[in-house]
């Protein structure tokens, strides 16, 4: 059975209100889940640029803490 491993993306709204999706990952799939609305979706492929699509269209949430 593969390992379940995860990591999230985070974003900032121009309110200061901070948005994560949660990127699961099991074998060669990835399990996408929005903690702030419970949007999901499974993403083979670039699921980093897929949560922050989802952050930047539906929060409007593009502050990026790390940069």
């Amino acid at each position: 059975m593969p390992s379940m491993t995860s990591s999230k993306v985070s974003r900032w709204d121009q309110h200061g209100r901070e948005h994560v999706v949660q990127v699961r990952k099991s074998g060669m799939q990835r399990a996408l889940s929005c903690e702030t609305c419970g949007w999901s979706r499974s993403a083979q492929f670039l699921p980093w640029l897929k949560a922050e699509e989802h952050l930047a269209e539906e929060h409007q949430a593009t502050v990026d803490p790390a940069g």
